[in-house]
C-alpha cells in the first residue's frame, strides 16, 4: 500500500514531477548525501531547487520492525514546527510504501531556502558575521525562542546541532532535519533538553564569547539572572560532552 501526499498550490508541473513513489525514486539530480537508511538528492526545475531524501529502511534497531518509520517521523516534524510557529524548510511532498504490511520505501521532499546556509559551515569558514554581537543576538534570540517552543511541548530535537541550523542574508533562523525528534515526558524530558542544549553549546563554545552562550541560556529561559536551578543545569549542559570529544 502506498501513501504519497503533495502540498496545496503547487505548480501543476511541480505537481506531475513529484507526482508519486515511483517518479521520485526515478528522480536523477545532484547527489547531496546518504546513509544505510536514506540518500539525499537536490533536484532543480525551473531555477528552483528541490531537496529529495528517499528512505529505503524504517531505521535503526527496532525502528525497522516497529514504531514510526524515520521518514514519516520527518515530515511529522517539519509539519509540528511548521504549526509551532518555528521556521522550517516547506514541504512539498511525503509518503511511503508498506508491503505485506512492512515499511518498503518512503521519501519527502522540501522546497529549497534559498540564500541559507548552515551555521557549521559558518563557523568552519569563520564567518564574520559570528563576530558581529548584533547578528548574534538576533539569531540567538530566535534559536532560543525556537528550543524554549519545542520543550514547551514536550518535544526534543535530538540533533539540534549547528548544521541543522539555517539562516538567510537577513539572519532569519530555519531550523531543518529532525528525523529523530519526539515527545517526552518527566525525567526523559529532562535528559532530551539537557542533551539539546548541549548539542548546540558544542560548537557554540568555540565560537561565540562566554558572555553569548549565558545570554542565549538566559533568553531560552526567559530571565535576566540565573537562579540556582539554573546554575546545576548550567553546569549539566558543559560537562554532557565531556570525556566523549
Amino acid at each position: 500500500m502506498s501513501q504519497w501526499k503533495l502540498a496545496e498550490g503547487l505548480e501543476a508541473e511541480v505537481a506531475a514531477l513529484f507526482g508519486d513513489l515511483d517518479r521520485v525514486f526515478a528522480l536523477q539530480g545532484d547527489w547531496i548525501t546518504g546513509d544505510p537508511l536514506s540518500e539525499v538528492l537536490r533536484v532543480e526545475h525551473r531555477g528552483v531547487r528541490y531537496y529529495v531524501k528517499r528512505y529505503w529502511a524504517a531505521g535503526k534497531g527496532l525502528r525497522r520492525w516497529i514504531g514510526r518509520p524515520r521518514v514519516k517521523a520527518e515530515w511529522q516534524n517539519l509539519k509540528h514546527f511548521a504549526n509551532w510557529g518555528i521556521s522550517t524548510a516547506p514541504l512539498v511532498g511525503w509518503g511511503m510504501e508498506r508491503r505485506v504490511g512492512a515499511f518498503h520505501r518512503g521519501a519527502l521532499i522540501t522546497r529549497e531556502l534559498a540564500g541559507t546556509v548552515d551555521m557549521a559551515v559558518m563557523a568552519l569558514q569563520h564567518d564574520p558575521r559570528l563576530a558581529d554581537p548584533h547578528w548574534v543576538d538576533g539569531v540567538s534570540r530566535q534559536l532560543a525562542r525556537a528550543t524554549r517552543t519545542l520543550h514547551d511541548h514536550h518535544f526534543a530535537h535530538n540533533d539540534l546541532k549547528w548544521r541543522n541550523l539555517l539562516v538567510d542574508q537577513a539572519g532569519r533562523l530555519f531550523l531543518i532535519d529532525c528525523p529523530t525528534g519526539t515527545f517526552w515526558w518527566g525525567p526523559f524530558l529532562r535528559y532530551r533538553v539537557i542533551k539539546d542544549l548541549a548539542c548546540l553549546d558544542k560548537v557554540a563554545k568555540y565560537h561565540l564569547t562566554r558572555s553569548q552562550r549565558l545570554r542565549f541560556y538566559l533568553q531560552y529561559q526567559g530571565r535576566q539572572r540565573l537562579n540556582a536551578a539554573d546554575k546545576r543545569q548550567v553546569l549539566r549542559i558543559v560537562k554532557f560532552f565531556e570525556g566523549r570529544e
